[in-house]
């Protein structure tokens, strides 16, 4: 794989597009789409995937909680470590974000069945 940029270990958000996911078995699955963060930890949180499409049409985006990512600092990707399966039937949407508040933010976590994050601002 020609790398175009050096691998370092901070990602910029508006570079995430560019960042390829794939599966346990090494198949591409798709592209970060964007990395939403806690603007009081600073932390990841949730990662958006892009997944299909062609030329920019019928994307489809699938937010996944941050911890089902790992980093392969050797092939500069992240590996999303449930399967395919699952992720393709998580919560998406295809042309309309939805507000990712406390509510949406539950309903992600609890489909993977992982801890939710607080979005309070107090």
């Amino acid at each position: 794989m020609a790398q175009t940029e050096p691998t370092q270990l901070l990602l910029q958000s508006n570079k995430a597009d560019a960042m390829p996911v794939r599966s346990r078995d090494g198949d591409k699955i798709g592209t970060l789409y964007t990395l939403m963060v806690n603007k009081r930890s600073g932390q990841a949180v949730y990662a958006v995937l892009t997944i299909g499409g062609f030329l920019g049409m019928g994307k489809a985006y699938y937010p996944i909680p941050f911890s089902l990512l790992q980093f392969d600092p050797v092939n500069d990707t992240y590996i999303v470590t449930i399967d395919r399966r699952v992720l393709e039937g998580g919560p998406s949407w295809a042309a309309n974000p939805p507000e990712f508040d406390q509510a949406y933010a539950d309903r992600v976590s609890k489909y993977y069945d992982v801890a939710g994050e607080d979005l309070s601002l107090g």
